[in-house]
Protein backbone atom coordinates (compact mmCIF):
# COMPACT_ATOMS: atom_id res chain seq x y z
CA UNK A 1 0.00 0.00 0.00
CA UNK A 2 1.08 3.88 -0.16
CA UNK A 3 3.12 4.72 2.77
CA UNK A 4 1.32 6.96 5.06
CA UNK A 5 1.47 10.89 4.61
CA UNK A 6 2.03 13.27 7.46
CA UNK A 7 1.81 17.16 6.83
CA UNK A 8 4.40 19.03 5.73
CA UNK A 9 7.20 21.76 7.29
CA UNK A 10 7.10 24.58 4.45
CA UNK A 11 8.99 27.75 5.86
CA UNK A 12 6.83 29.67 3.65
CA UNK A 13 2.83 28.94 3.90
CA UNK A 14 0.55 29.65 1.31
CA UNK A 15 -2.43 31.50 2.35
CA UNK A 16 -5.66 29.24 2.45
CA UNK A 17 -9.04 31.38 0.79
CA UNK A 18 -11.24 32.85 3.70
CA UNK A 19 -13.94 30.57 4.83
CA UNK A 20 -15.99 30.18 7.68
CA UNK A 21 -15.17 27.64 9.59
CA UNK A 22 -11.93 26.58 7.28
CA UNK A 23 -14.80 24.87 4.84
CA UNK A 24 -14.05 25.72 1.26
CA UNK A 25 -15.95 24.53 -1.97
CA UNK A 26 -14.46 24.63 -4.53
CA UNK A 27 -14.53 23.19 -8.71
CA UNK A 28 -12.32 21.94 -10.82
CA UNK A 29 -12.79 20.25 -14.62
CA UNK A 30 -10.29 18.37 -16.42
CA UNK A 31 -10.77 18.75 -20.52
CA UNK A 32 -9.08 15.49 -21.46
CA UNK A 33 -8.58 13.46 -24.91
CA UNK A 34 -11.14 10.73 -23.90
CA UNK A 35 -13.21 12.82 -21.78
CA UNK A 36 -14.22 15.89 -19.52
CA UNK A 37 -15.07 15.46 -16.01
CA UNK A 38 -15.93 17.59 -13.35
CA UNK A 39 -15.30 17.65 -9.24
CA UNK A 40 -17.39 20.00 -7.03
CA UNK A 41 -15.27 19.03 -3.48
CA UNK A 42 -15.40 20.69 -0.17
CA UNK A 43 -12.07 20.83 1.09
CA UNK A 44 -10.13 21.75 4.81
CA UNK A 45 -6.58 21.84 5.01
CA UNK A 46 -6.07 18.06 3.47
CA UNK A 47 -9.08 16.71 3.37
CA UNK A 48 -11.33 16.62 0.39
CA UNK A 49 -14.97 15.53 0.51
CA UNK A 50 -16.61 15.19 -2.93
CA UNK A 51 -19.70 16.81 -3.34
CA UNK A 52 -20.34 16.45 -7.11
CA UNK A 53 -18.20 13.92 -9.57
CA UNK A 54 -19.56 13.51 -13.02
CA UNK A 55 -18.24 13.05 -16.34
CA UNK A 56 -18.60 13.16 -20.43
CA UNK A 57 -17.20 11.30 -22.96
CA UNK A 58 -16.38 14.11 -25.79
CA UNK A 59 -13.32 12.23 -27.28
CA UNK A 60 -11.65 15.42 -28.19
CA UNK A 61 -8.72 14.08 -28.86
CA UNK A 62 -9.44 12.02 -32.21
CA UNK A 63 -10.94 15.12 -33.32
CA UNK A 64 -7.25 17.01 -32.77
CA UNK A 65 -5.44 14.25 -33.97
CA UNK A 66 -7.71 13.82 -36.97
CA UNK A 67 -8.76 17.78 -37.55
CA UNK A 68 -5.37 19.24 -36.11
CA UNK A 69 -8.60 21.52 -34.28
CA UNK A 70 -11.54 21.56 -32.96
CA UNK A 71 -14.16 22.13 -35.56
CA UNK A 72 -17.74 24.37 -34.27
CA UNK A 73 -19.73 21.46 -34.01
CA UNK A 74 -16.99 20.37 -31.10
CA UNK A 75 -16.46 23.43 -29.82
CA UNK A 76 -19.78 24.10 -29.24
CA UNK A 77 -20.38 20.52 -27.37
CA UNK A 78 -17.12 21.12 -25.21
CA UNK A 79 -18.79 24.98 -24.51
CA UNK A 80 -22.01 23.61 -23.42
CA UNK A 81 -20.45 21.01 -21.44
CA UNK A 82 -18.40 23.10 -19.53
CA UNK A 83 -21.20 25.82 -19.17
CA UNK A 84 -23.01 22.92 -17.79
CA UNK A 85 -20.39 22.25 -15.20
CA UNK A 86 -19.89 25.70 -14.11
CA UNK A 87 -23.62 26.13 -13.39
CA UNK A 88 -23.44 22.56 -11.38
CA UNK A 89 -20.85 23.77 -9.11
CA UNK A 90 -22.15 26.91 -8.29
CA UNK A 91 -25.76 25.49 -7.11
CA UNK A 92 -23.41 23.81 -4.93
CA UNK A 93 -21.60 27.13 -3.74
CA UNK A 94 -18.36 26.92 -5.01
CA UNK A 95 -16.21 29.62 -4.35
CA UNK A 96 -13.87 29.15 -7.32
CA UNK A 97 -13.73 27.01 -10.38
CA UNK A 98 -11.13 25.99 -12.76
CA UNK A 99 -11.26 24.70 -16.08
CA UNK A 100 -8.10 22.83 -17.06
CA UNK A 101 -7.00 21.64 -20.65
CA UNK A 102 -4.51 18.91 -20.90
CA UNK A 103 -3.55 17.21 -24.62
CA UNK A 104 -6.11 17.45 -26.88
CA UNK A 105 -5.63 21.52 -25.83
CA UNK A 106 -1.74 21.46 -26.01
CA UNK A 107 -1.57 20.72 -29.47
CA UNK A 108 -5.15 22.04 -30.94
CA UNK A 109 -4.05 24.90 -33.16
CA UNK A 110 -7.22 26.97 -32.34
CA UNK A 111 -6.88 26.50 -28.48
CA UNK A 112 -6.81 30.21 -27.82
CA UNK A 113 -10.12 30.43 -29.80
CA UNK A 114 -11.54 27.67 -27.87
CA UNK A 115 -9.83 29.31 -24.59
CA UNK A 116 -11.74 32.90 -25.70
CA UNK A 117 -14.86 30.89 -25.88
CA UNK A 118 -15.04 28.78 -23.12
CA UNK A 119 -14.56 31.81 -20.80
CA UNK A 120 -16.89 34.08 -22.27
CA UNK A 121 -19.84 31.75 -22.05
CA UNK A 122 -19.02 30.84 -18.83
CA UNK A 123 -17.07 33.51 -16.97
CA UNK A 124 -14.02 30.48 -15.75
CA UNK A 125 -10.87 30.45 -17.18
CA UNK A 126 -9.46 27.20 -19.33
CA UNK A 127 -6.42 27.07 -18.35
CA UNK A 128 -4.25 25.19 -21.08
CA UNK A 129 -1.77 23.13 -18.80
CA UNK A 130 2.27 22.22 -19.92
CA UNK A 131 3.01 18.61 -18.96
CA UNK A 132 4.78 19.61 -15.90
CA UNK A 133 2.01 20.97 -14.31
CA UNK A 134 -0.35 18.17 -15.09
CA UNK A 135 2.23 16.46 -13.35
CA UNK A 136 2.45 18.17 -10.64
CA UNK A 137 -1.38 18.31 -10.05
CA UNK A 138 -1.49 14.64 -10.30
CA UNK A 139 0.91 14.26 -7.87
CA UNK A 140 -0.95 17.03 -5.29
CA UNK A 141 -4.04 14.62 -6.09
CA UNK A 142 -2.36 11.63 -4.79
CA UNK A 143 0.05 13.11 -1.45
CA UNK A 144 -3.56 15.15 -0.60
CA UNK A 145 -0.47 18.02 -0.29
CA UNK A 146 1.71 16.09 2.60
CA UNK A 147 5.41 14.55 1.92
CA UNK A 148 6.39 11.66 0.79
CA UNK A 149 8.44 8.64 3.23
CA UNK A 150 9.67 6.94 -0.38
CA UNK A 151 10.89 7.37 -4.03
CA UNK A 152 7.27 7.29 -5.80
CA UNK A 153 6.08 7.32 -9.38
CA UNK A 154 2.83 8.56 -10.16
CA UNK A 155 1.60 7.70 -13.77
CA UNK A 156 -1.65 9.26 -15.06
CA UNK A 157 -2.83 7.66 -18.61
CA UNK A 158 -5.27 9.65 -20.84
CA UNK A 159 -6.42 9.30 -24.25
CA UNK A 160 -3.84 11.22 -25.60
CA UNK A 161 -0.80 11.84 -23.60
CA UNK A 162 0.73 9.72 -20.24
CA UNK A 163 2.35 11.85 -17.38
CA UNK A 164 5.30 10.53 -15.28
CA UNK A 165 6.10 12.31 -11.74
CA UNK A 166 8.91 11.44 -10.22
CA UNK A 167 8.82 12.12 -6.39
CA UNK A 168 10.20 11.42 -3.15
CA UNK A 169 11.48 12.68 0.35
CA UNK A 170 14.14 14.81 -1.09
CA UNK A 171 15.29 16.66 -4.29
CA UNK A 172 13.16 18.21 -6.94
CA UNK A 173 9.94 16.99 -8.26
CA UNK A 174 10.72 15.43 -12.22
CA UNK A 175 7.76 15.01 -14.76
CA UNK A 176 7.58 14.20 -18.03
CA UNK A 177 5.10 13.91 -20.61
CA UNK A 178 4.82 11.49 -23.14
CA UNK A 179 2.55 11.68 -26.51
CA UNK A 180 1.23 7.68 -25.40
CA UNK A 181 -2.32 7.64 -24.50
CA UNK A 182 -4.84 4.91 -24.59
CA UNK A 183 -7.39 6.58 -26.90
CA UNK A 184 -4.50 7.25 -29.53
CA UNK A 185 -2.65 4.37 -29.58
CA UNK A 186 -6.10 2.68 -30.16
CA UNK A 187 -6.93 5.15 -32.73
CA UNK A 188 -3.51 4.28 -34.70
CA UNK A 189 -3.01 0.68 -34.26
CA UNK A 190 -6.43 -1.31 -33.70
CA UNK A 191 -8.88 -1.87 -36.54
CA UNK A 192 -10.82 -4.81 -34.94
CA UNK A 193 -13.27 -4.96 -32.48
CA UNK A 194 -12.03 -6.67 -30.25
CA UNK A 195 -8.41 -6.54 -30.82
CA UNK A 196 -6.54 -9.40 -32.62
CA UNK A 197 -3.79 -11.36 -31.06
CA UNK A 198 -1.12 -9.33 -33.46
CA UNK A 199 -3.08 -6.05 -32.67
CA UNK A 200 -2.55 -6.53 -28.62
CA UNK A 201 0.86 -7.19 -29.57
CA UNK A 202 1.12 -3.81 -31.78
CA UNK A 203 0.08 -2.21 -28.78
CA UNK A 204 2.95 -3.60 -26.23
CA UNK A 205 5.70 -3.67 -28.45
CA UNK A 206 4.92 0.26 -29.08
CA UNK A 207 3.93 1.37 -25.65
CA UNK A 208 7.72 -0.86 -24.98
CA UNK A 209 8.88 1.44 -27.50
CA UNK A 210 7.68 4.87 -26.29
CA UNK A 211 8.94 4.44 -22.84
CA UNK A 212 12.28 3.29 -23.69
CA UNK A 213 12.91 7.04 -23.87
CA UNK A 214 11.47 7.70 -21.04
CA UNK A 215 13.65 9.48 -17.68
CA UNK A 216 15.64 7.04 -15.73
CA UNK A 217 13.90 6.57 -12.08
CA UNK A 218 14.38 3.85 -9.44
CA UNK A 219 10.37 4.24 -7.70
CA UNK A 220 9.75 1.99 -4.87
CA UNK A 221 6.34 2.38 -5.28
CA UNK A 222 4.13 3.25 -8.50
CA UNK A 223 0.90 4.41 -8.60
CA UNK A 224 -1.70 5.07 -11.49
CA UNK A 225 -4.04 7.76 -11.42
CA UNK A 226 -6.63 8.68 -13.83
CA UNK A 227 -9.80 7.08 -15.94
CA UNK A 228 -7.37 4.44 -17.21
CA UNK A 229 -6.19 3.16 -13.64
CA UNK A 230 -9.51 3.19 -12.29
CA UNK A 231 -11.26 1.37 -15.09
CA UNK A 232 -8.92 -1.21 -15.10
CA UNK A 233 -9.28 -1.86 -11.78
CA UNK A 234 -12.56 -2.13 -12.03
CA UNK A 235 -12.39 -4.31 -14.65
CA UNK A 236 -9.95 -6.29 -12.39
CA UNK A 237 -12.70 -6.45 -9.81
CA UNK A 238 -12.48 -6.55 -5.97
CA UNK A 239 -10.12 -9.44 -5.92
CA UNK A 240 -6.95 -7.82 -7.14
CA UNK A 241 -4.89 -7.37 -4.37
CA UNK A 242 -4.69 -3.91 -3.16
CA UNK A 243 -6.18 -2.60 -6.28
CA UNK A 244 -2.71 -3.99 -8.10
CA UNK A 245 -2.32 -4.17 -11.38
CA UNK A 246 0.45 -6.90 -11.35
CA UNK A 247 1.24 -8.68 -14.82
CA UNK A 248 -0.85 -11.45 -14.14
CA UNK A 249 -3.76 -9.12 -12.79
CA UNK A 250 -3.24 -7.51 -16.67
CA UNK A 251 -3.07 -10.05 -18.17
CA UNK A 252 -6.22 -11.54 -17.05
CA UNK A 253 -8.20 -8.21 -17.69
CA UNK A 254 -7.17 -7.60 -21.37
CA UNK A 255 -8.50 -11.26 -21.81
CA UNK A 256 -11.71 -9.79 -20.41
CA UNK A 257 -11.69 -7.02 -22.67
CA UNK A 258 -11.07 -8.78 -25.53
CA UNK A 259 -13.21 -11.89 -25.75
CA UNK A 260 -16.28 -9.73 -27.36
CA UNK A 261 -16.87 -6.86 -28.92
CA UNK A 262 -16.86 -3.77 -26.77
CA UNK A 263 -20.34 -3.01 -26.69
CA UNK A 264 -20.65 -6.48 -24.89
CA UNK A 265 -17.41 -6.09 -23.12
CA UNK A 266 -18.66 -3.00 -21.34
CA UNK A 267 -22.54 -4.49 -20.65
CA UNK A 268 -20.92 -7.33 -18.80
CA UNK A 269 -18.50 -5.32 -17.07
CA UNK A 270 -20.91 -2.04 -16.01
CA UNK A 271 -18.54 0.29 -18.20
CA UNK A 272 -18.90 2.32 -20.99
CA UNK A 273 -18.06 0.80 -24.66
CA UNK A 274 -15.68 3.80 -25.68
CA UNK A 275 -13.58 3.22 -22.35
CA UNK A 276 -13.88 -0.66 -22.86
CA UNK A 277 -12.46 -0.46 -26.38
CA UNK A 278 -9.33 2.01 -25.35
CA UNK A 279 -8.71 -0.85 -22.28
CA UNK A 280 -6.43 -2.66 -23.88
CA UNK A 281 -4.01 -0.07 -25.16
CA UNK A 282 -4.17 1.19 -21.29
CA UNK A 283 -3.53 -2.34 -20.23
CA UNK A 284 -0.29 -2.05 -22.47
CA UNK A 285 1.01 1.06 -21.24
CA UNK A 286 0.55 -0.16 -17.68
CA UNK A 287 2.65 -3.11 -18.72
CA UNK A 288 5.34 -1.12 -20.25
CA UNK A 289 5.71 1.33 -17.01
CA UNK A 290 6.10 -2.23 -14.83
CA UNK A 291 8.53 -3.35 -17.05
CA UNK A 292 10.93 -0.01 -17.98
CA UNK A 293 10.90 1.02 -13.98
CA UNK A 294 11.56 -2.62 -12.75
CA UNK A 295 8.00 -2.35 -10.84
CA UNK A 296 5.84 -5.78 -9.72
CA UNK A 297 2.95 -3.55 -10.96
CA UNK A 298 1.00 -0.31 -10.20
CA UNK A 299 -1.32 0.94 -7.34
CA UNK A 300 -4.24 2.38 -8.24
CA UNK A 301 -5.64 5.80 -6.74
CA UNK A 302 -8.90 6.85 -7.59
CA UNK A 303 -7.53 10.89 -6.72
CA UNK A 304 -5.81 12.48 -9.60
CA UNK A 305 -5.75 15.83 -11.80
CA UNK A 306 -8.91 17.15 -10.67
CA UNK A 307 -8.25 16.71 -6.24
CA UNK A 308 -4.93 17.91 -7.22
CA UNK A 309 -6.84 20.87 -8.75
CA UNK A 310 -9.52 21.54 -5.81
CA UNK A 311 -6.77 21.22 -3.64
CA UNK A 312 -4.29 24.19 -5.07
CA UNK A 313 -7.61 26.22 -6.04
CA UNK A 314 -8.54 25.82 -2.31
CA UNK A 315 -4.81 26.59 -0.97
CA UNK A 316 -3.92 29.32 -3.59
CA UNK A 317 -7.00 31.04 -4.55
CA UNK A 318 -6.87 31.98 -7.90
CA UNK A 319 -2.99 31.99 -8.02
CA UNK A 320 -3.14 28.56 -7.83
CA UNK A 321 -1.04 28.35 -11.24
CA UNK A 322 1.75 30.25 -10.17
CA UNK A 323 2.24 28.52 -6.99
CA UNK A 324 2.01 24.78 -7.79
CA UNK A 325 5.36 24.28 -7.77
CA UNK A 326 5.71 24.73 -3.96
CA UNK A 327 2.37 23.30 -3.45
CA UNK A 328 3.20 20.05 -4.77
CA UNK A 329 6.05 19.74 -2.03
CA UNK A 330 3.36 20.26 0.27
CA UNK A 331 2.70 22.34 3.85
CA UNK A 332 1.14 22.11 7.10
CA UNK A 333 -2.19 22.10 7.94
Amino acid sequence: MLPPYHPGMDEEREPAIPSPGGRIVVAAADVGAHSTHLLVAATSGHRLEPLLDISDILALGAVVDREGFLPAAARAGLVATLGRYADAARELGASEIAFIGTEPMRIAADAARIVAEVEGATGVPLHVLGHEEEGRLSLLGVTAGAPLEVELLVADIGGGSTELVFAGPAGPVRTHGLSLGAARLTELLVSHDPPTPGELDTLRREADRVLAAAPDGAPRIGVLVGGTGSNLAKVAGPDAPRRALTGDVLAALVAAVCDAPAEEVAARLGIRSTRARVLPAGAAIVAALAARYRLPGLLVRDEGIREGAVLALARAGRGWRDRLDRLAHGWNQ
